[in-house]
């Protein structure tokens, strides 16, 4: 199982019409390492969707209505962290100088050969594998110059609130505002980012199971599997939050607890 995780490619389709989706979806059927984890029919859809699976490559179409494919991209850009490789599908050319600015992996124009696709892949292959190479493992905690904080400060209302570390039950981050819920009360952080929330907090306890969510492992209450072999969390809080774990973190999670 985890011999086949590491070379299996998951890949996301990003298309408005659904023939050319359905297309696309059997031209990659040819390609066995590669995986079709999702699809999202604009924009908006899509950035939910990347943020939840983390796809290693995203075939996005130029013009959808709302955000574009391109607007996509930029928006990814601007909120940081990993980024899947971007192939650019459309049936026009003019965006292709636009897309490699963006750093795009590669610019394919509709209908879509199967020939052509197979260079795409074959490139693609070889730039994730490189890129998994170079990436450090997410699970080795971040340098702390502190000592490990027991108590947190939260903002709730217009009051300043102590919390004893323990019983934070996650935080999240959402357009660079980190939220923390504890056992009974939820505010938000004066921390910039998770990793600097993470590097203050005892790493045995929290445990950043996606690029968006530090939780406390002693508050987790339910394991629920959940889309191609990963998992969701759910947490000791009131609505019983639930919360996924990235692909690259699942490994960690079969370990801890012995699935």
């Amino acid at each position: 199982m985890s011999e086949r995780a590491t070379s299996v490619i998951s890949a996301l389709i990003v298309e408005d019409e659904q023939l050319a989706c359905d297309e696309l979806a059997y031209l990659l059927k040819e390609f066995p390492d590669f995986e079709v984890v999702g699809t999202a029919k604009h924009g908006l859809q899509a950035l939910k969707l990347i943020e939840d699976l983390e796809p290693d490559v995203v075939f996005l179409d130029v013009q959808m209505p709302g955000l574009d494919g391109l607007g996509v991209i930029r928006k990814l850009k601007e909120k940081g962290g990993r980024l899947p490789h971007f192939i650019l599908a459309t049936a026009y050319d003019q965006y292709a100088v636009e897309a490699f600015k963006l750093e795009a992996l590669d610019y394919l124009l509709k209908p879509i050969e199967k020939e052509r696709l197979a260079l795409t892949i074959e490139r693609a292959r070889r730039i994730v594998a490189e890129k998994n190479k170079a990436t450090p493992a997410e699970s080795v905690p971040p340098p702390r110059p502190a000592p490990h904080r027991t108590k947190l400060l939260v903002r709730s209302g217009n009051r300043n609130l102590i919390v004893d570390a323990n019983d934070v039950i996650y935080a999240t981050i959402d357009d660079g505002l980190i939220t923390i819920v504890a056992t009974n009360l939820e505010g938000q952080s004066n921390y910039r980012t998770i990793e600097e929330l993470q590097s203050n907090l005892d790493p045995d306890t929290f445990w950043r199971v996606h690029r968006s969510y530090l939780v406390n492992i002693n508050r987790i209450k339910e394991v629920i599997p959940w889309f191609k072999s990963s998992y969701m969390l759910r947490m000791d809080d009131k609505r019983q939050t639930e919360i996924p774990v990235s692909r690259v973190q699942t490994k960690r999670l079969r370990t801890l607890l012995k699935l």
